[in-house]
C-alpha cells in the first residue's frame, strides 16, 4: 500500500467527495476516498432534502448520502472509513504527495493528485438540546429547510450577511421572524440591513441570546435573555436557524496551502486548483458563500476534471 503511487486520493465524503470520486473513476483514475470522521458529511444529519435536482418528492439526507456512496461503489471507488491526520505536499508539478491516515502512524498513501472535500462545520451556540433537536426544528440552513416552516414562527441567531439573508428569505414564507443579535448593531452590509429593518415581518432583538431551548423531541420555543434589561422572554417558535458562521475543516492544510482570513482554501479563477500543483479543493472547504449540496457536488465534478487534465499534462 505504501509504495504504490496513486492518481487520486479524495479526503472527505460529502457530496463533493462522492461526486469527484465518480467522475475520477469514470476517467480511469482509480480514486480512493478517506471518508473522515463524519462519513457522508453534514447531510447525514438533515432529515429532509427538498431542493436537490432530480428528487421531485425530496429525500432523507442520510438516504441521499447512502445513494451517493452506492453510486461511487458501482464504479469501484475504494472507500475507507478512515481520517487523514497529516499530509506532506510536494510543491513541484508532477510531485508525489503523501497522505497519512488511520490510527497507525505508518499508514499512508502516495498520490500524484489529491482532492480536498473536507467540508466545513457550522458554529454552534453550545447550549443544551441544540444538537438533540438538530433536524427537528433546529437548522443551520434556511435555504435548505425554510420551506418546512411555511406560515410558522421562526427565529434566526446572527447579525452578519448570512443571518440577514436568511431573515429576508424566511420573512416571505413564514408567519413571523425573530432575529436575535448578541451585539447592539448589525454586521451585515448596509443594503441587507436596510431590507431587514424596513421589513415589517422581521423583529430584531438586539443584545439578546438564547438561554434555553424548549421541547423534548421537537422544537417548541426558546427562552431569550436580554443583556440590557436583564429580563428573560419566552418565544414560541417552530424553527430556529443558527447563522453565526462556519469553520472550514482545513487545519490539516494550514501553512501548506493558501487559505483566506477565515481559513477557507483559496482556489484559482473560481475553479478548484489550489496553490500547490496536483492539489484540488471542492465543496464547502473552499466555499464561504453558497454552501449548498448541489454546488458542492458540482465543484466535486470540476475538481475531478481539473485533476484529470493535470495528470494528462504531466
Amino acid at each position: 500500500m505504501n509504495n504504490k503511487i496513486h492518481n487520486c486520493v479524495i479526503i472527505g465524503s460529502g457530496p463533493a467527495g462522492y461526486s469527484s470520486s465518480i467522475y475520477a473513476a469514470r476517467s480511469g483514475l482509480n480514486p480512493i476516498i478517506l471518508s473522515g470522521n463524519l462519513p457522508g458529511g453534514q447531510l447525514i444529519n438533515t432529515n429532509y432534502i427538498d431542493n436537490y435536482l432530480g428528487f421531485p418528492n425530496g429525500i432523507n439526507g442520510s438516504k441521499f448520502m447512502d445513494n451517493c456512496k452506492k453510486q461511487a461503489e458501482r464504479f469501484n471507488v475504494k472507500i475507507l472509513n478512515e481520517s487523514a491526520f497529516k499530509v506532506d505536499l510536494s510543491n513541484k508539478v508532477g510531485g508525489i504527495h503523501k497522505i497519512f491516515f488511520g490510527k497507525e502512524k505508518n499508514n499512508f498513501f502516495l498520490s500524484k493528485g489529491i482532492i480536498i472535500a473536507t467540508g466545513s462545520t457550522p458554529k454552534t451556540l453550545g447550549i443544551k438540546k441544540e444538537k438533540k433537536l438538530l433536524g427537528s426544528g433546529i437548522s443551520f440552513c434556511a435555504v435548505c429547510d425554510g420551506f418546512f416552516y411555511k406560515k410558522k414562527n421562526v427565529a434566526i441567531v446572527g447579525g452578519g450577511d448570512t443571518a440577514l439573508e436568511y431573515a429576508n428569505y424566511l420573512s416571505r414564507i413564514c408567519k413571523k421572524v425573530y432575529l436575535l443579535v448578541r451585539k447592539n448593531y448589525l454586521k451585515a452590509s448596509k443594503i441587507l440591513q436596510n431590507n431587514v429593518i424596513n421589513n415589517n415581518n422581521i423583529t430584531i432583538l438586539f443584545k439578546s441570546t438564547i438561554s434555553d431551548i424548549i421541547g423534548d423531541n421537537v422544537l417548541e420555543g426558546i427562552k431569550i435573555f436580554n443583556y440590557n434589561t436583564k429580563n428573560y422572554e419566552l418565544k414560541q417558535i417552530s424553527g430556529l436557524f443558527i447563522a453565526i458562521g462556519h469553520y472550514p475543516n482545513t487545519i490539516l492544510f494550514k501553512n501548506k496551502l493558501d487559505l483566506d482570513s477565515k481559513g477557507f482554501i483559496i482556489v484559482k479563477n473560481g475553479g478548484t486548483n489550489t496553490s500547490v500543483p496536483g492539489i484540488f479543493a471542492a465543496g464547502d472547504v473552499k466555499d464561504s458563500n453558497y454552501k449548498q449540496a448541489i454546488t458542492s457536488a458540482s465543484s466535486g465534478c470540476m475538481a475531478a476534471l481539473d485533476l484529470e487534465k493535470y495528470l494528462y499534462s504531466l
